[in-house]
């Protein structure tokens, strides 16, 4: 019998705990990495080290520290639970762990611990559903790191994207129809809203040719049509801009304002891009956005979860996986 495969799901990351010299740690890994912020470190890293690493850091923490569960980080907890229940999905044929791209469990020493045990195939998961050169490329980069550093190595596989595969259409789907179905279908008629708000990138990264934005936009047009929506109904946008030059829009939070100085009665937004809650859904969503909404004038805001352990996106990563190790 051949050894397991190994499956590796990589998110984002988070801070160990939420104190200011934990989220200083990580912020100083997340924004020294020039896929984010393509800026020469000379220049950069005295800016980060002064106006960031106190300022920023600090209401990080603060936010963090709105959102911090007794088991963790909110995309700690739902990564754990989307391995576990991708692990009783696949049996016993697979390994399945995590790693972050960012912080702990780091992606290479999650490798570095299959390696030795013995694993010689495994398949790498960004959880991204859109390619983005800020997302998928830089857990690729952490990969050709280790694959540098490590005298052994395994066969390796990856995936690029999911945003358009039917199952993860239908995940998003049914996330969205569960609260339409405990609450009520928005009257879109009379003007209430769904937004689908993915984080956002700067202009430049597009311009050079990132394609993140169009796999955006093939997503929320597969999701419209599945929920039988039109553009107006259904609006993309873009949050989490980070320094001062152009990025996406139209942005989440000038969008959710407007739509609150409307007094548009109803506002759902749910956020496709990420397959975990975590601190931009629940706190930058749930809680700002919310705010912003409603002080403008709205009226009822709710924040869809995202897809999380849901078992329509735990049975689509499981076909991913063997569809992509087929042969193995």
């Amino acid at each position: 019998m051949k050894d397991p495969i190994g499956v590796v799901l990589v998110n984002l990351g988070t801070p160990d705990e939420p104190t200011l010299p934990a989220v200083q740690r990580y912020l100083r890994e997340f924004l020294l990495d020039q896929r984010i912020v393509p800026l020469p470190r000379i220049m950069w890293q005295p800016i980060l080290e002064t106006a960031i690493m106190h300022g920023h850091a600090r209401q990080s923490t603060e936010k963090y520290a709105s959102v911090w569960l007794p088991e963790g980080s909110p995309l700690m907890v739902h990564t754990r639970a989307q391995v576990a229940a991708l692990r009783g999905k696949l049996g016993d044929g697979y390994r399945v762990e995590f790693g972050m791209r960012y912080g702990n469990p780091a992606l290479g020493e999650v490798l570095a611990g299959m390696l030795s045990d013995g694993l010689r195939r495994v398949l790498v998961v960004p959880m991204y559903p859109q390619y983005s050169t800020t997302t998928v490329a830089t857990v690729l980069d952490a990969l050709s790191d280790f694959i540098r550093a490590s005298q052994d190595q395994f066969e390796y596989r990856t995936l690029r994207d999911f945003h358009d595969a039917p199952e993860y259409i239908e995940a998003c789907a049914q996330r969205i129809e569960a609260v339409w179905q405990a609450q009520g279908r928005p009257d879109f008629a009379a003007g209430e809203k769904l937004l689908l708000s993915y984080h956002g990138i700067p202009v430049s990264m597009f311009a050079k040719g990132d394609p993140y934005p169009n796999e955006c936009k093939t997503t929320t047009q597969l999701l419209r049509e599945r929920l039988g929506l039109g553009a107006e109904d259904a609006e993309m946008t873009f949050q989490s801009k980070f320094g001062n030059e152009p990025w996406l829009t139209p942005a989440t939070i000038d969008r959710v304002a407007e739509l609150g100085a409307q007094h548009v009665a109803r506002l759902d937004v749910f956020c496709p891009g990420f397959a975990a809650d975590c601190l931009e859904t629940e706190e930058e969503i749930g809680m700002l956005n919310r705010k912003a909404f409603t002080d403008a004038g709205g009226g009822k805001f709710n924040r869809v979860p995202c897809l999380n352990d849901s078992e329509p996106f735990i049975g689509l990563l499981a076909d991913l996986v063997r569809r992509h190790t087929s042969g193995w």
